[in-house]
Order: C-alpha cells, then structure tokens, then sequence
C-alpha cells in the first residue's frame, strides 16, 4: 500500500503544504505565500467636529453652520478644494437630562453636530489644514489617518512577489518530494493588508496664531499580500 506524503514548510512569509490527491486524481502541491511592499504615505485624511448647543432646535442647527462656513473659508485659504472637505456626518438631536426630584428624564436643550471629512492630497500641508480649521472654530480634530497615491501600483508589486513566492516553494517542495513541479493549476489572492496606520487623535482648542504650526509625521507602513496556490506535482518513474 502506497503512503501519503504530507510536507509542511513555515517561514517568515509563506506557509506551504503538499497534497498528494484533489485535482482530477493527480497528485498536487499546495502553497501559501506572502509578498511585502514598504510605502510612504504622501496623503492624509481627518474628521472635524463642529457642535453647537441651543434650547431650540434650529437655532442650535443655524449656530453650525455659521461655523460650517467659516471653517469652509479656512480651508479653501489653506488649499483644500470643496470636494476634498465634504459632509460625513450631520444630526440635530434632543438633550436629555435625568431629573431625581421628577425621576424622568428632562429636555434640556438641542444640539447640532457636523462632521467634516477633509483629505489633504500634499501631506506636508496637514499641519497647515489643522491649525486653519482649529483657528476658524472647529470643536475636534479627529483620527488622522495616512495613504498614498501610488497603493494600487505597490500593491501589484506585492502580488507579484507574493506569487514568485510561491512558485519558489513549490519548486523546493516538488524536489524534495522526489518529483518536479507541473503547470500551474489555480491561484487565488486575499484581500491585501495596508499595513497598521499610524492614528493622531487630537482634541483640538482654538489656537492663537502666534503658536507654532502643527507638524504632522507619519511612519513608514506596508502592503502585504498573500496567494494560495496549487500546481501539478510529477512524480519520478517508479523503477520495477
């Protein structure tokens, strides 16, 4: 009766195994691979909060957006086109206030939140777009988050690698199992992962123009892809 072979490789960036059976009754080998890619980021993107209290509702709802305005006006003297600074979020809500003596719970009030999401397309102007929206009356600053414009172009690089992987480990597993590798039989790839971008949460105060600019620094951060593979695994000639 003939054994089965079963090898496993692990290493840093790829996780391999060898099947003998599953495609059309002949022998495959299966692997996993990874391909890494560094990439600096040369985007940002941050959300400012504009709120505004009231014991009406559209009075709370008129006091935004004279702040909506102003910070839109900072930001188009900052650089920042319409189209890069647009509205994710925009409520106008009731505030309630438990009452102990009455033992319910008490309108106090309206209040009207606008949220602004803002990319900044040259990185070193961010700081710049802070401190302009800040000076212009923004309640937060929040959850600066880094990209670049060459993702797509890096993330083919990373494919790539992550499938010459594989193929590499196929081969050193075909060998060593006593055979060579065939043709490719299928190749799949997994969602690819931009690596763990650097957040900056900022409460942000109304600043005096006379304090230092705000400078912003990202790190360096990674693409990585992983591709699951199987090729054809040819057996040497068993000698009688």
């Amino acid at each position: 009766m003939k054994k089965r072979l079963i090898v496993a490789i692990f290493c840093c960036c790829a996780m391999s195994a060898f099947s003998p059976s599953g495609y059309a009754g002949e022998p495959q080998v299966v692997v996993s691979a990874s391909g890494k890619v560094s990439i600096k980021p040369d985007m940002a993107e941050f959300g400012v909060v504009l709120k505004s209290d009231a014991k009406a509702a559209e009075k709370a709802a008129a006091e935004t957006a004279v702040r909506y305005r102003a910070v839109q006006s900072a930001l188009r003297k900052a650089g920042i086109p319409i189209e890069d600074a647009p509205t994710s979020a925009y409520t106008v809500s009731p505030r309630w206030e438990w009452s102990p003596t009455l033992e319910k719970n008490i309108l106090k009030g309206y209040m009207a939140l606008h949220t602004i999401k803002v990319k900044v397309r040259t990185l070193g102007n961010t700081g710049h777009a802070i401190d302009a929206v800040v000076q212009a009356g923004a309640d937060e600053v929040q959850s600066i988050s880094f990209s670049s414009s060459s993702y797509e172009e890096l993330r083919q690089k990373a494919l790539a690698e992550a499938v010459g992987n594989a193929r590499r480990d196929a081969l050193i597993m075909a060998k060593a199992a006593g055979g060579t590798l065939g043709e490719l039989i299928e190749v799949s790839v997994s969602q690819p992962v931009y690596g763990v971008r650097p957040v900056f949460e900022a409460m942000a105060l109304r600043s005096a123009p006379a304090q230092p600019p705000t400078e912003i620094a990202p790190a360096e951060q990674e693409i990585s892809v992983t591709v699951n593979s199987s090729w054809h695994f040819i057996g040497s000639p068993v000698v009688k």
